[in-house]
């Protein structure tokens, strides 16, 4: 039986917060990293930067405070930190392409050992392509980190030796956050952050059929 529970998608949310370094210029991507915005630590400073066009974006409003002529590029109602403010797309994409933005937050389907990224498209027959400003926030910012579940639905697991699904970038991803552990990519392969209690080591490389370096002792 397994002795490990798994993180919650505010646990997951939390442990990428964490790891954000105070100053740093953020980019989190539409669905689970839009998350991460109501985890960053109090009293850190991090100006968190919206695709469609916002930086300095706050946390989720409170119930009933939504203000929908405010959304993140998903939609999603959000606040606006004091000093924060909104702008034309294409200024956004400058400043995602021109390198201003420490790391960028990103879901995906596939991620390799050494860090390739498909996170747009499952190849399949009738998918919809919408890369969108994925493929611009992969090789944009000075950091690409992942955010997903380890398994899909129906238990094949997403960090692989080499992506089968379309790509979005080639050794983009740095770190991969996912509900059991977190992950490196290396030039030489996976090597391990951290995982969640009761978690061995070796049954994590069985889960993920690849070998995964130890963790870099702190």
């Amino acid at each position: 039986m397994n002795s490990y529970q798994k993180r919650s998608k505010q646990e997951l949310a939390r442990r990428v917060a964490q790891d954000i370094f105070d100053g740093a210029y953020v980019n989190l991507g539409i669905g689970m990293p839009t998350q991460v915005a109501n985890y960053i630590p109090a009293g850190r400073e991090v100006i968190l930067h919206s695709e469609n066009g916002i930086l300095g974006m706050g946390p989720a409003p409170a119930e009933g405070q939504e203000d929908y002529d405010l959304t993140n590029a998903g939609k999603q109602p959000v606040t606006l930190l004091p000093g924060g403010c909104y702008f034309h797309h294409a200024d956004s994409f400058a400043m995602m392409r021109g390198g201003h933005l420490d790391i960028s937050v990103l879901g995906a389907f596939q991620v390799s050992a050494t860090g390739d990224l498909a996170n747009w498209s499952t190849g399949e027959p009738g998918a919809i392509p919408a890369v969108g400003g994925a493929m611009d926030l992969a090789v944009g910012a000075k950091q690409t980190w992942v955010m997903m579940d380890l398994m899909t639905k129906s238990g094949e697991c997403k960090v692989v030796q080499a992506c089968s699904y379309p790509l979005t970038g080639l050794a983009c991803v740095k770190r991969i956050y996912t509900d059991l552990c977190s992950l490196e990519c290396t030039p030489g392969g996976l090597r391990l952050i951290d995982t969640v209690a009761g978690l061995s080591h070796a049954e994590l490389e069985r889960m993920i059929g690849l070998p995964i370096q130890p963790a870099t002792p702190q």
